[in-house]
């Protein structure tokens, strides 16, 4: 077994250290039982890999989270990262009626099983050290989690298909038509799609009769499988199993206790439930604690014991909060009528005590030790404990001070210290190298250190690690340096997750459910009803049931059938409320369709006005990538998405043209965009020219100047902000520098569109959230910009932008692939009580995040504030509403940034555009009163970080809510999840229409014909307008007989048939169909005959759409094809080819006998055969293949 990490060198020269080394000493075989090390926080990754080598297996206690997943990384260097694994702790507090995510059980049972039952696999193989955040090692759990078995398969293992299936749900997967999340899983036919909560894609199993005959992860998005993967292992999702035993205890537990019954009787059935994990200690016998899963030669090391301490206090008073306040909402303020004790928190003093009772020491590493004499803490009952101190010291931080800290090098060097500099990324890494070589400081870059004698005194070695801190160790002669030393700032990006792969095209079931309003393009607006198989000419197909208004008055509604491969003409509509049914038949829908239509070309020709001057204007045409371009690229520490790939190069291409850029980045918020702004400045710097970055507030100032210089540092670049909370004196300091050209980039508000700003050489606008800037910004900045690259970013752009986006008059990049790691938000609704209130922020501010509190009434904020503080008295509270000065509300909006302090009672005022990660609780005291997107917009501000979050939607417990708030807020609590900003700025063009396109005029039209079809009309108008106009697309009836569906059993799920009927129904070519039999085949398997007959009337249908042919049915013993004309040639030839074929000139119809099996006594041919020799038909005679090569 490897133990060696690619800085397993410098472990080594670490550890070499006297006072170390003894320590270690002590550990071997567990010597000593308890013992305080004092050292700076750079030398717990050595600490702990220490212990790894003297043969110990470590639980190392962190007091966060999110130290816990740092302390991984960093370890990951020194030893090798397989034998290390994060326990994390659940999100929810253990009496909550909220269980935890799954992904949070998926990984914690992987940990323990790889404890308790170590298998081979690298993925599942024995650990040598577990981090775990001190939550998770006070927290009970259900005694014998390490021994639930996985669900595992490998290909060629012979396992029943419904075995696996009752294993899945066993495990508490829960069973979904579309596999999005962790812990759901699928089935189609003999394909298992299961996503578990370990993975990084879902994975599709494939089996032949019994047997597993592949396995292949796939993406979420469009569901297409990415590459092959050896094995499933899917470790149960939830952390209490429904075995027949806790079944039975939940039956019995509800009879006793009525006022469970609505948790109980579920859980009796079978059925998952939310919150049921609260019920765990009376469902199950024992509970046990993490420390008793580890081995026996486990060593507890506990990192900064005193914040773990105060960690450890606070969880366990919120705990009995939440005990009494979810009790007292329970019973109604009755006594707990069970005892739920054996799930709180223990006290650190016990998991201590019992720890060492069963032989495992609990040593501790504390950043300051005490002097001398050693007290007896109260909690230290097992005697005083030895304590050794470290010689090590902090490194200075040195903030950007690249002079001083290359002097230090230097003289550490010369003085025959071991030099190292830890950098996160290559970039830097080359970067810093670079700087050394330039003040000739001898530095070399290493890959790996695996030998202590790696490392020398002459030069400054220089390599890549996951180290946050350095340290300089004196009697050992060692200094480590990390890139947040030097720089002085902790990396913001870091928190940014992992970014997901390239999702190609999102994959958006088309959610039609019964008595949803349907816009068809020729018939207008009508219901749907359902769908439904019907047998036409001896052939199955399936239709969409549509109801329109009834023709005679108070007759019954006339039905429309529409077959499900027309799908393209129907969109579901989106506009007014009520919307009237229209008449089949009748003149209403044209007259307002055309309607429309002459509005938007009037629309058309304006924005072309605007497209044509644009493309007139010659701009600046930037120059190829520069090597320091690459570097800068190179130092982003994240992996980028494809679609930020993608957008970075056509922003690039945009820079690289002589037409001036416009282009808008859409994305949500945390999606990278910022990223894209930072490489397209960099570029501009690179040709001499100067960038100015527009954001709408003060706050984005600082956040994005604090983006921009960590990105840029140790390149030659100037930054500068420009904002209210510059003195006179300092203002003018950056418009002078703008003005004689020594600033690079300039971040500021609009002060930067006052006229008395001059620009030496500007090349590039960015604008940030474009759509907090009103025209009357967007017209002076025509002023600064006529021929300058504009590139604006917005994460929801107003209905306006989206228009001219969609329509093609400006560029638009669109980054949809969000971190896959978000969660969706705990929405809790409920009546407003006091306890709840005060859990939610203790809750918070044990993970050391904020809260927002919605409070929407001015004159009572600060009694509400009052309140809070009377309720908490340890959070620090602040008030912000809209009658504060502009400038006041901007400083306590940074403080909130700044954590300054914790919990921020504020109106409505912050729906817009703040984004505090930290803040991950919002508390909305009236949540009655407020509209659905504005509850939704409020809800987004939560839920920004790695972290899960939580809203509480509560409401007056006296007053009865009125029926639409009722709606309202079920709706948002179902919808926990809505997709990201696009679709709400598409949702908020839907429930607003377009009212401000260009005037106020166009709503009524949006309403008249539906959002889909007006944003189709536009689109067309322009592309009139700019003279390559796209043919309308004609309905074409395909009715002959011929079996063509998808049957229920290849795709059961009825959304999911919609979805593929209505690709099929967009078909232009041949290639089109290729690519969705491709996709079918990937996510189905292999397509029945229905299938591949329907695939065949796609290609047919593109094949008569080309040819102008509007329908082919059948007429009697004919086929009919109609609109047909023919020239008297053709006329001939049809007669030659197809005898006693009719030629009805005047409706422009033309009848083919259609052929039979036999001459005497044969069947008319039907299926495939019969569309074969229509086309042919089409092929030969209506529409010549020759001619068509003529005509080129």
């Amino acid at each position: 077994m490897q133990l060696t990490g690619h800085l397993s060198g410098l472990a080594d020269a670490v550890l070499a250290d006297p006072t170390l080394d003894e320590a270690m000493a002590d550990a071997r075989g567990g010597a000593v039982r308890a013992l305080d090390l004092t050292g700076p926080e750079a030398m717990r990754p050595y600490v702990v890999a220490g212990l790894v080598r003297a043969d110990r297996t470590v639980l190392a206690v962190t007091a966060t989270a999110r130290e816990a997943e740092d302390l991984v990384e960093a370890l990951g260097d020194l030893v090798d990262p397989d034998l290390v694994a994060h326990y994390p702790s659940w999100e929810t507090l253990p009496h909550e009626r909220l269980s935890p995510r799954s992904d949070t059980v998926g990984r914690r049972l992987a940990v323990l099983r790889r404890l308790c039952h170590p298998g081979t696999e690298v993925t599942n193989g024995p650990l040598k050290v577990v981090v775990a955040p001190v939550r998770s090692l006070l927290q009970p759990q259900v005694k014998g989690l390490g021994d639930l078995e996985p669900v595992e398969l490998v290909p060629g293992d012979t396992a029943p298909l419904d075995d696996v299936v009752a294993q899945l749900s066993g495990a508490a997967y829960s069973r979904v038509d579309l596999v999005e999340r962790r812990g759901e899983f699928a089935v189609r036919g003999g394909i298992v799609d299961v996503f578990p909560p370990t993975e990084e894609h879902p994975l599709r199993v494939e089996f032949w009769g019994d047997d597993v005959e592949e396995i292949r992860s796939f993406s979420v998005a469009d569901q297409r499988t990415l590459d092959k993967s050896d094995r499933l292992w899917a470790p149960p999702c939830r952390e209490l199993l429904l075995t027949d035993e806790v079944r039975e205890r939940a039956a019995e537990l509800g009879r006793t206790h009525p006022q469970l019954l609505e948790l109980t009787d579920k859980i009796a059935a079978g059925i998952a439930v939310e919150g049921m994990e609260s019920l765990a200690p009376v469902l199950v016998d024992e509970m046990e604690l993490l420390v008793d899963l580890m081995p026996s030669d486990t060593h507890v090391l506990v990192l900064d014991p005193e914040r773990v301490r105060s960690r450890a206090h606070d969880l366990v008073a919120t705990s009995e909060e939440f005990l009494g306040a979810s009790w007292a909402a329970a019973a109604g303020g009755g006594t707990a009528p069970i005892d739920l004790g054996a799930a709180s928190y223990r006290s650190l003093a016990d998991v201590r005590e019992h720890s060492l009772a069963t032989g495992r020491p609990w040593w501790a590493v504390s950043p300051f030790g005490i002097e001398g004499e050693l007290e007896v803490d109260a909690d230290d009952a097992v005697g005083a404990v030895p304590s050794r101190t470290l010689a090590t010291k902090p490194a200075d931080a040195y903030h950007g001070e690249v002079e001083r800290a290359i002097g230090d090098l230097d003289r550490w060097r010369r003085d025959g210290y071991r030099v190292v500099v830890v950098h996160a990324g290559h970039g830097p890494a080359e970067r810093m190298r670079e700087v050394l070589a330039e003040h000739d400081v001898p530095a070399r870059i290493a890959e790996d250190l695996q030998e202590a004698s790696d490392l020398t005194a002459d030069v400054v070695t220089v390599t890549c690690g996951a180290a946050s801190r350095g340290f300089v160790d004196d009697t050992n002669r060692i200094v480590v340096l990390t890139g947040e030393d030097l720089s002085g700032q902790r990396a913001s990006t870091r928190d940014m997750r992992r970014m997901p792969a390239r999702r190609k095209r999102q994959i958006d079931p088309l959610e039609l459910t019964a008595g949803d309003y349907v816009v068809h393009e020729q018939h207008g607006v009508g219901r749907f009803v359902e769908m439904r198989q019907r047998e036409v000419g001896g052939a199955v197909r399936e239709y969409l049931v549509l109801e329109y208004g009834a023709s005679k008055r108070g007759g019954p509604p006339d039905r429309l059938y529409v077959p499900a491969d027309a799908l393209d003409q129907v969109t579901r509509y989106v506009g007014g409320e009520q919307p009237s049914l229209d008449r089949l038949g009748g003149g209403d829908w044209t007259k307002r369709k055309n309607r429309a239509r002459k509005a938007v070309r009037e629309i058309a020709a304006e924005l072309i006005k605007l497209y044509a001057a644009r493309q007139a204007t010659r701009g600046y045409a930037f120059g190829p990538d520069t090597p320091w371009q690459r570097e800068l690229e190179d130092a982003f520490p994240f992996q980028e998405t494809p679609d930020q790939l993608s957008t970075v190069d056509e922003v690039k291409g945009d820079m690289m043209r002589q037409v001036p850029m416009d282009r808008l980045v859409c994305g949500d918020v945390g999606y990278g965009k910022t990223e894209i702004a930072v490489r397209a400045a960099f570029k501009a710097i690179q040709d001499g020219k100067q960038v100015a970055v527009l954001v709408p507030t003060t706050l984005l100032v600082t956040q994005h100047l604090s983006t921009f210089s960590e990105r840029m540092s140790g390149f030659p670049v100037v930054l500068k902000g420009l904002s209210r909370f510059q003195s006179e004196a300092e203002a003018r300091d950056v418009l002078a520098g703008l003005a004689d050209g020594s600033v690079d980039i300039v971040v500021g508000t609009h002060r930067l569109l006052n006229p008395d700003i001059r620009v030496k050489d500007l090349g590039l606008i960015i604008v940030d959230e474009e759509q907090r800037f009103g025209v009357e910004h967007k017209e002076q900045m025509k002023r600064l910009r006529t021929s300058v690259d504009v590139l604006s970013m917005s994460a929801t752009p107003i209905p306006r932008t989206l228009e001219m986006a969609i329509t093609g008059i400006r560029e638009m990049s669109t980054i949809t692939t969000p971190p896959e790691e978000r969660h969706p938000v705990l929405t809790y609704v409920g009546a407003y009580e006091d306890r709840q209130v005060v859990a939610a922020v203790r809750r918070e501010l044990l993970r050391e995040g904020q809260v927002f509190y919605i409070h929407n009434r001015v004159n009572s904020i600060e009694k509400a504030a009052a309140r809070i503080r009377e309720l908490v008295p340890e959070a620090r509270v602040a008030t912000a509403h809209g009658q504060m000065g502009e400038h006041q509300l901007e400083q306590v909006m940074l403080d909130f940034w700044e954590k300054r302090f914790d919990v921020l009672v504020c109106t409505t005022i912050v729906e817009s555009g703040l984004d505090v990660s930290n803040a991950n609780t919002m508390i909305i005291e009236r949540a009655d009163t407020l509209g659905l997107s504005q509850l939704h917009q409020l809800r987004g501000r939560v839920g920004r970080s790695r972290e899960r979050a939580y809203a509480y939607f509560l409401y007056p417990a006296e007053k009865p809510l009125t029926e639409t708030a009722h709606e309202r807020l079920a709706t948002l609590a179902q919808h926990s999840d809505l997709g990201g900003g696009m679709a709400i700025a598409m949702k908020d063009l839907e429930i607003r229409g377009a009212g401000n396109l260009l005037g106020g005029e166009q709503s009524g039209h949006i309403a008249d014909v539906g959002f889909d079809l007006y944003v189709r009309l536009v689109g067309e108008a322009v592309n009139e307008f700019r003279g390559d106009k796209e043919p309308e697309l004609d309905e074409v009836r395909v009715e002959l007989p011929v079996d063509a569906h998808l049957p229920h059993d290849y795709i059961p799920s009825e959304r999911l048939r919609l979805e593929m009927y209505k690709r099929l129904a967009e078909v232009r070519s041949d290639d089109d169909v290729d690519l969705i039999n491709e996709e079918l085949l990937d996510r189905y398997g292999e397509p029945p005959v229905e299938v591949v007959s329907l695939l065949l009337v796609a290609r047919f249908r593109a094949r008569a759409r080309q040819a102008g042919i509007g329908e082919v049915t059948i007429a009697g013993k004919n086929v009919r094809f109609a609109p047909v004309e023919l020239p008297d040639s053709r006329v001939v030839r049809l007669n030659r080819l197809y005898p006693k074929s009719i030629v009805k000139a005047p409706v422009k119809t033309v009848l083919v006998p259609r052929p039979q099996t036999a001459v005497v006594g044969g069947r008319p041919i039907s299926g495939i055969a019969l569309l074969e020799w229509a086309r042919q038909v089409i092929d030969s005679v209506i529409d010549p293949v020759s001619e068509h090569q003529e005509q080129k």
